[in-house]
């Protein structure tokens, strides 16, 4: 099929999610991000998703944050093992029907049954790990440590210091956050699954410790140089859709 031009980035989710399967809430979540070629990330997206880019460069992301209460089709949110702490490594795609999107190359949590879940049902690249997320004013730190399956002992330990609300996100700040939905390929098929939540409340932030090695072992080119993003969120709720049409084709 002849390939869709890029859905415009818009602030707001393109289509309403009237009955989701799927509800959570992201909070307390810092969004720091590398630019990078998208030659060198092409490979490592799923088959018929493509870079995603702004001005001809795309986008390494590194989000950590506080999974709180997933509940599933209507049903209230679970308080202990819908909620835990998680960061994940994510790239920036969009499909042959115009669709963006995200891919997750790792997805480390701290509640293994969610992980397996996730890893089983979904074919999503979740990790088992030990994680703690304190805050003390306006520093806001996040430490991981992975367990299972590994490799084993991959760790982040993240610091920022929160800053003034943004007032006006620039285009690079939309293109990185407005993102409505996740690309992935399970049983030989890459599906698009849509989410919809408010408008991001934006901070500013200031990275002060960025020890990790999540993204050299979720296969991306290391060293990646300064971050060009650094973004705090109080976070939102979130709901999803049922997976589209797939992008591309089977394989073999």
């Amino acid at each position: 099929m002849t390939p869709v031009p890029p859905e415009p980035v818009t602030v707001d989710a393109r289509k309403a999610i009237s009955r989701p399967w799927l509800t959570q809430s992201w909070l307390d979540l810092t969004f720091i991000h590398w630019a990078v070629e998208p030659r060198l990330v092409a490979p490592l997206l799923p088959r018929g998703a493509v870079p995603d880019t702004l001005h001809g460069i795309t986008y390494v992301g590194l989000i950590a944050f506080r999974m709180h209460r997933v509940g599933w089709f209507g049903l209230p949110g679970m308080p202990y093992l819908g909620s835990f702490p998680e960061t994940n490594v994510r790239l920036y795609s969009v499909d042959e029907h115009g669709r963006r999107g995200v891919v997750f190359r790792s997805l480390d949590a701290s509640r293994l049954l969610p992980v397996v879940v996730g890893r089983a049902v979904f074919g999503l690249p979740y990790e088992w790990a030990r994680m703690a997320i304190r805050r003390k004013g306006d520093l806001v730190r996040y430490t991981s440590s992975r367990r299972w399956p590994g490799p084993r002992g991959a760790y982040s330990r993240i610091t920022v210091r929160v800053g003034e609300p943004v007032d006006e996100a620039t285009e690079l700040e939309h293109f990185l956050t407005a993102r409505w939905g996740l690309h992935n390929a399970f049983l030989g098929r890459t599906g698009y699954v849509p989410n919809d939540h408010p408008r991001w409340p934006l901070h500013r932030a200031t990275l002060l410790q960025c020890d990790q090695d999540l993204v050299g072992t979720a296969g991306l080119p290391v060293p990646l140089g300064e971050p060009v993003s650094v973004l705090y969120s109080p976070g939102v709720p979130v709901r999803f859709g049922v997976a589209g049409r797939p992008a591309g084709i089977a394989t073999p």
